[in-house]
């Protein structure tokens, strides 16, 4: 294979995210409903998410535990994942389930006014009023 196949193939991980990200991108643009919308946003964050942790992971690393007496020696950082990744990650999972629901809250708001989750719809009835 080529020097160019090898570096596409060997960050999948990483095409994968761009991919989910765009998809959720394109359904907060071009989709006119606001649950499809808001079902893009929370795309578009899991994809934020799952780059990050990705970007945390190491291979052949271990978990950053440092036994008694350890200290004393010379500690190389490259043998041991970063953990500061993940668990921002663990809080961002928390806003997004968050916002899912608030956002979902405020469409059933919407839709017990409008009659309607279509954002055409509602941006007529609202020039109308």
């Amino acid at each position: 294979m080529s020097d160019l196949m090898v570096a596409i193939l060997g960050k999948y991980n990483y095409w994968l995210c761009v991919i989910l990200m765009m998809i959720g991108l394109y359904a907060m643009i071009a989709k006119n409903n606001l649950i499809k919308k808001l079902v893009g946003m929370n795309i578009f964050q899991t994809s934020i998410i799952l780059f990050y942790v990705s970007v945390g992971c190491k291979e052949g690393a271990t978990i950053p535990i440092l036994h008694h007496g350890a200290g004393h020696h010379g500690v190389d950082p490259t043998l041991y994942i970063n953990p500061l990744p993940h668990v921002l990650m663990l809080t961002a999972i928390v806003v997004s389930v968050s916002t899912f629901g608030v956002a979902l809250a405020l469409a059933i708001k919407v839709y017990r006014k409008h009659k309607t989750l279509e954002e055409d719809e509602i941006l007529m009835q609202l020039r109308s009023e």
